[in-house]
């Protein structure tokens, strides 16, 4: 059986969703370290599907501060 504590054990473990963790829990039969590897393995899917798509909209902000002496460039770029 799956505990509220074993989720939240688990979610601070690895910073994943509550949900993910408790499939997780449920699919590796309560033990938390397969729940763990279990989960670096969906996000390295995850990620590696994310990897494929560019992130091809954005936009590039500038400020410069008053003195002069302080300036910042900032781009962020997004999937639509």
């Amino acid at each position: 059986m799956i505990t509220a504590a074993d989720v939240k054990k688990l979610r601070d473990m690895t910073g994943a969703g509550m949900m993910d963790c408790k499939k997780a829990l449920t699919e590796t039969g309560g033990d938390t370290e397969k729940a763990v590897d279990l989960l670096r393995a969906k996000g390295a899917a995850k990620a590696a599907k994310r990897s494929e798509k560019s992130a091809n909209e954005g936009a590039i902000g500038s400020y410069i501060h008053f003195d002069n002496k302080t300036a910042v460039i900032v781009e962020v770029n997004c999937e639509t």
